[in-house]
């Protein structure tokens, strides 16, 4: 009996000391440490976030593309098109935004965490704490101010970011990678990762033999950032541009980048654009200006030879990623038309929008007033009339 009663008291103290390493190793497995892309260090739970609020300019999108988008807590004002009150915020409605095209429903549905849009420089931390978020999504790209959310809100804050090569960008790779492991969702990050690998590299054997300095000059008018009204703002060093092989009529600026060019600059070039490419975010301030004053487009030579493109918005509250995709087809279609013969761009942008949102939505974006139809040809005699 007492040989019986020791062995239980034994069982017993064993049990003790080994129950809190057992729970101490079960808390260690659920939590990992991330380092989100402005190099701060993030513990996190990898899949157990049921209230996500993101902020900031393109973070819904980033997590759109990823995260279960049912599990979203609120969204920022912009993202709400169900809203009477716009004022401020409804410059992108009618245009392309495919990640709000695809889930406007569930987005209109949703609680505000913020007014958002480019002129929404801080986050709104009074209405961000009303939504009970259990992590932060943001793309405020400051260290100081994201710790202070975190701890002022009491979750987790992650930052991610675009970088300045759009959809090519080591920045737009590494956040999708950052979302899908924070959010459980690996296999659909990196899927959508080697999708947009595997267009580049099919863009780039196509054109692999191109002598870049012997083909046509293209210049790319009116990257949109919303709300600066120069229609001729463009891009030195442009990434779609040189994984297309298209030669940039643009060189020998002081800065890469989207950037303004003033009147004077662009005549500068005017006479070497074989082509030009519209980005249709541009098209109602081509049309005022043109009105006022034709004579500066009437100086380009592309213009004259009736060889301009429309593209559809690279940006919208930030860059429209998968449109970015696109745009790079349509820019080696424009300029190699034997070597993309095969592409059909409703076909193409209806792959692509699959890939990264789930839906076909070329349809939806034609219909857009401010995409003008789609990708086209424009007859500037008629369409600028």
């Amino acid at each position: 009996m007492k040989k019986i009663l020791y062995m239980f008291l034994v069982i017993c103290i064993c049990a003790l000391l080994i129950m809190p390493f057992t729970a101490c190793k079960t808390e260690v497995t659920g939590t990992v440490d991330v380092e989100d892309m402005v190099g701060r260090t993030v513990a996190v739970t990898p899949g157990s976030y049921q209230r996500v609020v993101c902020i900031g300019a393109g973070a819904l999108r980033l997590y759109s593309y990823v995260g279960d988008v049912s599990k979203l807590a609120a969204v920022e004002d912009i993202d709400n098109t169900s809203l009477e009150d716009r004022s401020g915020i409804s410059m992108f409605d009618k245009t392309a935004r495919p990640y709000q095209m695809a889930n406007e429903d569930v987005f209109n549905a949703l609680e505000s965490c913020g007014r958002g849009g480019p002129q929404a420089q801080y986050s709104e931390d009074e209405k961000i704490l009303a939504c009970n978020p259990d992590i932060i999504i943001s793309e405020y790209e400051d260290v100081d101010k994201a710790s202070a959310l975190q701890e002022k809100i009491g979750v987790p804050v992650i930052v991610v970011k675009y970088g300045n090569a759009g959809v090519f960008d080591a920045q737009i790779t590494k956040s999708i990678e950052l979302l899908g492991k924070i959010f459980g969702k690996e296999t659909k990050a990196q899927n959508l990762i080697d999708f947009i690998a595997a267009e580049k590299q099919d863009i780039e054997n196509r054109v692999k033999d191109i002598d870049v300095a012997t083909q046509k000059k293209v210049y790319i008018c009116g990257l949109g950032q919303w709300g600066v009204t120069n229609e001729l703002m463009t891009a030195q060093n442009y990434a779609p541009f040189n994984v297309a092989k298209i030669n940039n009529v643009v060189t020998g600026l002081s800065k890469d980048g989207i950037q303004k060019i003033e009147a004077e600059k662009f005549l500068e070039f005017a006479s070497d654009i074989d082509v030009m490419i519209l980005d249709s975010a541009a098209i109602n301030n081509i049309k005022a200006n043109y009105s006022a004053d034709p004579s500066m487009l009437d100086a380009c030579k592309a213009w004259q030879n009736s060889e301009v493109y429309l593209e559809m918005a690279y940006n919208a509250y930030y860059t429209n990623v998968e449109i970015a995709l696109m745009n790079t087809w349509y820019y080696g279609k424009v300029v190699y038309p034997d070597l993309f013969n095969d592409i059909d761009m409703a076909e193409k942008s209806n792959e692509i929008t699959n890939a990264f949102l789930g839906k076909e939505l070329y349809s939806a974006i034609q219909a857009k007033p401010l995409c003008f139809g789609g990708y086209q040809k424009i007859d500037v005699s008629t369409f600028f009339a």
